[in-house]
């Protein structure tokens, strides 16, 4: 992902842009990736799109093991900082079935209904197969099938060898249907373990996601030979959108932003969740790499 190169940052399509379509089907990657379908909703009347470079989407393990694409834990969830269900969509759940995705059989949560929208959670391999090969594929690892994961930190010695334990399971299978896609792939997660695990068991280049803390973000880049680093988008420093009471000068007084030092390690830096062309725009000319979107419209060309 090689913002870089780019006049432009790269335009990841969160979720298959989450903002405009129902997050994480294969209706959703395959608009963000411009694939055409039969019967599909007309584009006039709407700002011109533009097709995504990467689709950005969230495994996890059904109780069966089968790997599928879904954020929230709870099928009837509403995830996006607001982890318990609620949020702006009120009652309205993830999807029209019940239970946590890991203890629920394959059948059922493969037939759960996205947000009204008629597509139903997809199978990792179904996405996959969705997606032209010139559409590169970041697959977040978000959780292996239990609740007691450590994001957000930089672990070492047994911590980190028994968190890579936990997730090299469902890593491997992830792996094994992910490996066989002609997109070019890119792995994130919260959790070192995750990413451990990926550099255990592939060449695959990974991404730490980072939430809280940047020095521990940019510790795991460096303990695990990161392509990229994912921070949220108020951890940029030279953008309005810098809180520096939360993230400081890098983690470390005095030291550098994030950017920066990413940078300078030569790791590209993909900014979440943007929303808007005004974050869009100010991100762009601070010098992110790419853009973690949910509308396709926020790129100037």
């Amino acid at each position: 992902m090689t913002g870089a190169e780019r006049q432009t940052p790269t335009l990841i399509a969160h979720r298959g842009f989450a903002g405009e379509n129902p997050e994480n089907t294969v209706a959703a990657f395959e608009r963000a990736a411009g694939v055409a379908r039969a019967g599909g909703p007309a584009e006039s009347g709407v700002p011109a799109r533009r097709r995504a470079d990467w689709v950005e989407i969230d495994v996890m393990p059904t109780a069966d093991g089968d790997v599928v694409v879904v954020h929230d834990a709870e099928l009837s969830g509403r995830g996006g900082g607001d982890e318990d269900g609620g949020g702006a969509d009120g009652d309205r759940g993830l999807t029209d079935a019940t239970g946590v995705v890991w203890e629920t059989d394959t059948a059922t949560v493969t037939g759960a209904e996205v947000l009204d929208s008629g597509e139903t959670v997809p199978l990792l391999a179904d996405a996959l197969e969705a997606l032209p090969a010139d559409v590169g594929v970041n697959v977040e690892l978000k959780n292996p099938g239990r609740r007691d994961l450590r994001p957000d930190e930089k672990l070492a010695g047994d911590a980190l060898a028994d968190r890579t334990a936990v997730w090299r399971p469902f890593v491997e299978r992830v792996l094994g249907v992910a490996e066989g896609s002609g997109s070019d792939l890119l792995f994130s997660s919260f959790c070192e373990g995750a990413l451990a695990a990926v550099r255990e068991l592939s060449s695959l280049p990974v991404a730490p996601l980072v939430a809280e803390s940047i020095a521990d973000g940019l510790a795991i880049a460096r303990e695990h030979d990161a392509a990229a680093v994912h921070p949220p988008i108020d951890a940029i420093r030279g953008t309005p959108f810098f809180d520096a009471e939360r993230f400081g000068e890098g983690g470390e007084p005095g030291g550098p932003g994030l950017l920066a030092a990413a940078h300078e390690a030569g790791r590209d830096v993909n900014v979440w969740t943007v929303e808007t062309w005004y974050q869009a725009d100010r991100l762009a000319a601070a010098g992110v790499d790419g853009l973690v979107a949910d509308y396709s419209t926020l790129l100037r060309e």
